[in-house]
């Protein structure tokens, strides 16, 4: 059995053409349109290329392009549904534009996102995309190269950004505000890791906002219990106070929520009727709990598509710019219905917030 491998040059020389043809026929990506030969000659050479089973050599090609056509995605871990569903766009858009993507678990530890950096940088990527909440300017410069793009789903200083609206609960249809049409004037927020970016902002966010609205409430004559800032989901003594006991829960994600679904469970209440519980990224099982979930809906895929695309089609040496993708709440179950004689807030916000991710 012949195992020389089949290069272009034998393609070449059987089909009586200039290697050069051959190479950019089927080096050509998948939306390119092809002038170096007509349609019978690429369709003769993609042919041959096929029945004597001829396979690009990345190296080569990397060695005579000077580029790896290779992504490199760094995400805490892929277990992860919101994260997985971003990649899953980054790889799809990937495809289109005739890339391909490696994804790599760092788990949040700066270390370990180091390390995994320079393995990444080893492959001569033409680009990364971070997905960890550990980032920031100081640590993109050190990688940022000429020649290379790099792109973060964190905000650091000169890195270009996709992400949703930054404060997207001072919109009409937030949670503030939703929760506040509904009378709710003590809530807990649970905040999640303390060095997690979209969750320190989606927190302080919700809590600005909440806090402004109720001052700007006119009707309201007595004090309420402020805002609370909860790290995990509410704890059995505290909430065990109906004294002290929120009325309403927002979670910065929706596995913290369902985390406060189940407290709540635990300690006989009803989320719906004796609490209201909203969270944040409409995970596939939100809709479908036994209790459907109110959470903020984030184009996660589409996120991974337009950060792909940040990567891919962006020039190298150009870095800055942002894009941002408008998410949307899914009013359910667990929001519930109004409290008794509930306060009215304010039609519309007069501090309209600014984007993040």
């Amino acid at each position: 059995m012949d195992t020389q491998p089949v290069t272009l040059r034998t393609l070449a020389e059987q089909l009586g053409l200039h290697v050069s043809t051959v190479s950019r026929v089927l080096h050509a990506k998948p939306d390119e349109q092809l002038r170096a030969a007509s349609e019978a000659t690429v369709a003769r050479i993609r042919t041959l290329a096929d029945e004597l089973g001829y396979r690009p050599n990345p190296h080569a090609t990397s060695l005579r392009t000077r580029r790896s056509n290779l992504v490199g995605v760094l995400v805490p871990r892929l277990s992860d549904i919101v994260l997985a569903t971003i990649y899953e766009g980054i790889e799809e858009a990937a495809a289109e534009h005739g890339l391909s993507t490696f994804v790599t678990n760092t788990r949040d530890i700066p270390a370990a996102q180091r390390a995994r950096t320079e393995m990444v940088l080893a492959r001569r990527v033409d680009g990364m995309i971070f997905g960890d909440a550990y980032v920031d300017g100081r640590f993109l410069d050190e990688v940022a190269a000429p020649g290379r793009a790099v792109r973060a789903g964190q905000p650091p200083r000169r890195a270009a950004r996709v992400g949703h609206l930054r404060r997207p609960t001072r919109a009409a249809g937030s949670p503030p505000s939703t929760l506040l049409a509904r009378g709710h004037r003590s809530v807990a927020v649970i905040a999640g890791e303390p060095y997690a970016s979209t969750g320190i902002d989606r927190t302080a966010g919700f809590v600005d906002t909440y806090q402004r609205r109720r001052a700007a409430d006119p009707a309201r004559a007595h004090p309420a219990l402020p805002v609370r800032r909860a790290r995990r989901p509410a704890r059995r003594r505290g909430a065990a106070r109906a004294g002290r006991r929120p009325t309403a829960i927002f979670a910065v994600n929706d596995f913290a929520a369902i985390g406060a679904l189940g407290a709540a469970r635990d300690l006989g209440l009803l989320a719906g009727t004796d609490l209201a519980v909203v969270g944040f990224n409409d995970t596939p099982l939100a809709a479908e709990l036994p209790i459907a979930l109110t959470t903020v809906r984030s184009p996660m895929h589409e996120m991974g598509r337009r950060r792909d695309g940040a990567a891919g089609q962006a020039d190298p040496g150009r870095r800055g710019g942002r894009e941002r993708l408008r998410p949307e709440l899914m009013v359910r179950a667990s929001s519930g219905a109004d409290l008794p004689h509930p306060t009215p807030a304010p039609a519309a916000d007069p501090h309209p917030g600014s984007p993040y991710r």
